[in-house]
């Protein structure tokens, strides 16, 4: 019998003085957290999630006293989850409106992460602003707001609606996505960001795009070990839906790599 996969996932953070949220109580600190719908996903393939703390400029335990090796020799593999917008900065870029200014302090520490897995031979995937991340770390750009950089793209977020707002994903032929869902040319996800890929990382594939727009909807690492990731949330996949993709293919697809390199 094999022993439970241990999957990494990087840590969304809450910052004191957010906007919107009270100041006081654990709202008044640093909250690293983990999604529920993204462990239970973790949780329904069989591994165990494990949440990979942060650090910042204020963190008792500084990133010099931080071996992020260790936590990708000790782990399986690694799901960065979605969330905050990427810091423009992080692609050499100012942002273009004061709401985009993204997480500068996630940005880095993640992009440790995902230097640290890739080195160590383990799986990385990318959920939304995961999938955004990955194509920054390997020398892409993103577009900083969809609607605004490319006003004649189908809107791939409404506020109020998030993971219920759907459109359609068209399959790129030949690839290892298209492959997990033999037949099937086109499908339907959810849709919940604002921001996307404008340059596509050098030695990156495409696996999908949005057929209303050409905007990326997925893509693969072309190296040496598994590094993937989708724009859509598979985690907020309802089993029952009559007509969204049911992408446990996916993850059973990294876990399957993740299972190849477990110690």
């Amino acid at each position: 019998m094999h022993k439970p996969l241990l999957i990494g996932v990087s840590a969304r953070i809450h910052y004191p003085g957010s906007a919107g949220m009270p100041a006081t109580g654990v709202w008044s600190k640093t909250v690293h957290y983990l999604e529920q719908s993204v462990a239970h996903w973790l949780l329904a393939g069989g591994a165990v999630a494990v949440m990979v703390p942060a650090v910042d400029a204020e963190s008792i335990v500084q990133r010099s006293d931080l071996d992020l090796h260790d936590y990708a020799a000790a782990l399986d593999g690694l799901v960065l989850q979605g969330g905050n917008d990427v810091a423009p900065e992080t692609y050499g870029e100012a942002p273009l409106h004061t709401d985009w200014h993204g997480d500068r302090v996630r940005d880095r520490y993640e992009i440790d992460l995902i230097r640290a897995f890739v080195a160590a031979g383990k799986p990385v995937f990318g959920i939304c602003r995961g999938l955004q991340l990955l194509n920054v770390a390997f020398g892409g750009t993103l577009l900083q707001d969809i609607e605004t950089q490319q006003p004649q793209a189908l809107t791939h977020r409404v506020l109020g609606r998030y993971e219920h707002h759907h459109h359609t994903v068209e399959f790129v032929p030949g690839t290892r996505l298209a492959e997990l869902f033999p037949g099937v040319e086109r499908a339907t996800t959810n849709s919940i960001h604002h921001q996307g890929i404008k340059e596509l990382a050098p030695g990156f594939a495409v696996e999908a795009r949005c057929p209303d727009d050409g905007l990326i909807e997925a893509v693969r690492w072309r190296g040496a070990s598994f590094v993937a990731g989708v724009q859509w949330h598979p985690e907020f996949h309802e089993p029952d839906h009559p007509y969204t993709l049911d992408d446990r293919a996916i993850l059973q697809d990294f876990l399957a790599a993740a299972r190849q390199v477990q110690r």
